[in-house]
């Protein structure tokens, strides 16, 4: 039986980015920070709360509250609410839920918002609880945590494609690069390879630059109709498509590829475009291997080339194929689940020309790519979107 394209979002958009400053510590709630992505995306729109009828949210530090709780703190009453704990997927996953609440009625404007605090001891705190089954799988060996989970998916990616640490090391100094021209970014100096490669091993054969840095920060956007973003005044991106993913490729015994390789096909179908025809590309990037695995499953190059495609491209902002023009994770910080946003955010930032630092030229289409929630051996939840620039 052949499969069913999905039904395009026919006029429904995104509008209204925002962000909430990054900080390396803050001794803010969660609540602070989401409440702040609220109202920076509600002064974006120039509307009230009483006018979002929508609220989905995503965060990691909400415990023991619920998103429900959250209204409450929040003080409106939405007539249609969701909650995503999918990480780094969030931001897509919550882009296509709102999409189709809007686009059935359920919701006129609805506001997806993400944040997270990290005291001293919350990034601790969370890996401790973060999954049993991985508490199961590594802590009997004395090891947890995402940098040995991942030290484990690019030692076993390196030894099966070819990819080298200065193959890796390209992508890291050229998000450095992009995030140079971001404000927001708690990385302000630039990163050369050789700094990349002297850089102290943390779990081999992951080095410091490889890694994510944790801190606070929130992400926002709104979810509408295209006649009253019209109407609003708001610039805005189309949604053209989008695909999600879970627990993809079970039989793999380590994880080498993921979700988007089962759906890319009908991502550009439904869009009507091909990779060729894509300006720029959001990943999720808390490590690099992460990139490499997108840049293969997302069409750009085949399985087991993403390290040729790297050698043949620069990834700046101004160079070819611009990949996270405002720094990605790796530069500019992961603010817990805001992490699933930051590229969604400034995917619509570059297609209403009003980027957080560089933008990109002629940028018409943008893909977004999320990855979340990695369980010992793989990432389970996978999702990307295709926008585009206002006819």
């Amino acid at each position: 039986m052949a499969k069913r394209l999905q039904m395009p979002y026919d006029d429904v958009v995104v509008a209204a980015p925002a962000s909430v400053d990054y900080v390396r510590y803050s001794n803010r709630s969660a609540h602070w920070f989401l409440a702040r992505a609220l109202r920076a995306v509600l002064k974006g729109a120039g509307i009230d709360k009483a006018e979002v009828d929508g609220l989905c949210v995503s965060s990691f530090q909400l415990m023991p509250d619920t998103a429900v709780g959250l209204v409450q703190h929040l003080g409106f009453s939405p007539r249609w609410l969701d909650h995503i704990p999918m990480g780094g997927a969030c931001g897509v996953v919550g882009l296509r839920r709102a999409a189709r609440a809007v686009q059935c009625g359920d919701a006129e404007v609805v506001a997806c918002i993400s944040g997270d605090t990290n005291h001293v001891d919350t990034f601790r705190n969370l890996l401790g609880h973060f999954s049993q089954f991985a508490q199961d799988a590594v802590y009997a060996y004395g090891s947890g945590g995402p940098n040995a989970n991942f030290a484990f998916l690019t030692d076993y990616y390196m030894r099966t494609f070819g990819v080298t640490r200065e193959d890796f090391g390209k992508l890291c100094v050229a998000q450095r690069t992009n995030a140079l021209g971001n404000p927001l970014a708690l990385f302000k100096k630039p990163l050369t390879l050789d700094e990349y490669m002297a850089a102290r091993p943390i779990a081999d054969p992951i080095h410091l630059f490889d890694c994510v840095m944790p801190c606070a920060g929130g992400e926002g956007f709104l979810v509408l109709r295209r006649e009253r973003a019209e109407a609003l005044g708001l610039p805005y991106a189309r949604i053209l498509s989008t695909i999600e993913r879970h627990n993809a490729f079970i039989d793999d015994a380590i994880q080498m590829r993921a979700g988007w390789a089962m759906d890319v096909d009908d991502l550009y179908a439904v869009a009507g475009k091909q990779p060729e025809d894509v300006d720029f590309l959001c990943t999720y990037d808390d490590y690099p291997v992460i990139n490499a695995m997108q840049l293969e499953d997302l069409g750009f190059c085949a399985k087991g080339e993403a390290a040729q495609f790297i050698r043949d491209n620069t990834f700046e902002w101004n160079g070819t194929f611009p990949m996270n023009p405002s720094g990605g994770q790796l530069s500019v910080g992961q603010a817990g689940a805001a992490g699933g946003y930051l590229g969604l955010v400034e995917a619509v930032r570059q297609l209403t020309d009003t980027p957080a630092g560089h933008q990109v030229a002629d940028a018409d289409v943008g893909l977004v790519s999320g990855f979340g929630m990695i369980n010992y051996d793989r990432g389970l939840c996978t999702a990307a979107a295709l926008l585009g620039r206002a006819a």
